[in-house]
């Protein structure tokens, strides 16, 4: 049997564009694979367009807190495909994935399918044959016509910070992206949101209603804020006084808010469920959610793996996969609060379909205060350095192209303790991960 990367390959290329929204095609295949989405353990549903990852992967950390067994479906991934279909915890193992996909595509038998509605096949199978308390289900565009909107009786749904991105699949105002991430709102199933713009907040509280599904609403039923050293909820079913999440910024906040929410409405919806509603498992959760390339520190591992980028030791170096508008003004917040104790170099990559326009001028609040290069993603089309350099420019930000994250790490000054965060792409944030990986097996050998 061929391994699954060589499979993926050649089910890859059955469909003419990498995104089409629709049910045909993923109904038609999972109806030939027996309708594997009919017989998960309960889920809880998650869309937005910023902070899925992160409630996630809190949501997995507090199922293991309180004794559960937790699958989740995430993309895209960093490293390896396998990181999309997390079994108990751990990324799908590779004789098991490449069994399923040769199934699927044995099923398949040619047919145009979509590469998103592959690895949601192959999810959904792994997931009804895996016994498992609990599985944890990120769309991956959009909602409405999402191949993950398929699971009838979701435990509970989520829906995570609303902000402009895939806009040519989804309308290009806040109520419209609204719209089709709310669609996954469910008959009679609990829902909760985020605090979201009040554009946004309207549309998901309208599908709410006309779903008749009982409703938490972030920003009105309850808040979520930082106090020092402790996350504060004030209101709805996860009031109370928490320990810090140990995902970074002031944007986690809402996100692990989300997560204790979501976990308390299906501990109470759902007997067997009732240990993710316990408080010991809740705060333990908050402290050992771990989600790579959201504000990461990686000056650790660089030092270890790569020495030449930095080889006195001096620069703090971090990655994030912030891409759009939304996820750089949190960045922003961050660097003009926490961050502002030392000089801070950008290094930004983005693929040729962002809005990089709206990406640098968000960037803006840091002119005068920090440097960018820009570079190319390896591997996937992006957006050309030379021309986000002049945008950044032009925007009052001192800016020059690189040949690539690595470049750009080697040429900052090491006479001065720079702050350097690589961020852009989760694929960048993945070639970084990955280059790491390889040196430090290298140097193990």
């Amino acid at each position: 049997m061929d391994d699954s990367a060589t499979i993926l390959d050649r089910l890859g290329r059955l469909h003419a564009t990498e995104i089409e929204l629709g049910f045909d095609r993923i109904l038609r295949l999972l109806a030939d694979l027996g309708n594997p989405q009919d017989r998960l353990p309960p889920v809880i549903h998650l869309a937005g367009t910023n902070g899925k990852g992160s409630v996630v992967a809190c949501l997995g950390a507090i199922a293991r807190a309180a004794g559960l067994c937790a699958h989740a479906y995430t993309s895209p991934h960093l490293v390896r495909f396998h990181e999309r279909i997390a079994l108990g915890g751990r990324p799908i193992a590779e004789p098991v994935l490449a069994r399923l996909l040769a199934r699927i595509e044995e099923v398949n038998a040619g047919r145009p399918i979509t590469f998103f509605e592959i690895t949601t096949a192959a999810a959904f199978l792994a997931f009804a044959e895996t016994p498992a308390d609990l599985v944890i289900l990120e769309t991956g565009l959009g909602g409405r016509l999402d191949a993950t909107n398929l699971v009838a009786r979701p435990a509970a749904v989520g829906i995570t910070r609303i902000a402009l991105d895939h806009m040519e699949f989804l309308g290009d105002t806040p109520a419209l992206i609204a719209a089709e991430k709310a669609a996954i709102i469910k008959q009679g199933r609990p829902a909760a949101t985020v605090a979201q713009t009040p554009d946004a907040a309207a549309v998901i509280r309208a599908a709410a209603l006309r779903m008749q599904a009982p409703f938490t609403e972030g920003g009105r039923d309850w808040q979520a804020s930082l106090d020092a050293d402790r996350l504060v909820i004030s209101g709805g079913p996860a009031a109370g006084v928490w320990p810090l999440p140990a995902l970074i910024g002031d944007h986690q906040a809402w996100n692990a808010g989300l997560a204790l929410t979501l976990a308390r409405l299906a501990a109470a919806d759902i007997p067997a469920l009732a240990p993710l509603g316990r408080a010991d498992a809740l705060a333990e959760g908050l402290r050992t959610t771990r989600h790579p390339g959201r504000l990461q520190p990686v000056t650790a591992e660089i030092a270890r793996a790569l020495p030449a980028l930095d080889p006195a030791g001096r620069h703090e170096i971090w990655i994030d996969g912030g891409h759009n508008p939304d996820a750089v003004e949190a960045l922003v917040r961050h660097s003009l609060g926490p961050w502002s104790d030392r000089p801070l170099q950008l290094v930004l990559g983005l693929l040729a379909r962002k809005d990089a326009a709206a990406v640098i001028a968000g960037l803006a609040p840091l002119a005068g205060r920090v440097r960018l290069a820009t570079i190319a993603i390896p591997g996937h089309p992006s957006h050309d350095p030379d021309m986000l350099a002049g945008l950044a420019r032009r925007a009052g930000i001192d800016a020059a192209p690189a040949a690539g994250w690595q470049a750009a790490i080697a040429a900052a000054d090491p006479d001065i303790a720079h702050r350097i965060l690589i961020f852009g792409s989760l694929y960048l944030v993945g070639d970084v991960l990955a280059a790491m990986e390889t040196a430090d097996a290298e140097a193990a050998a």
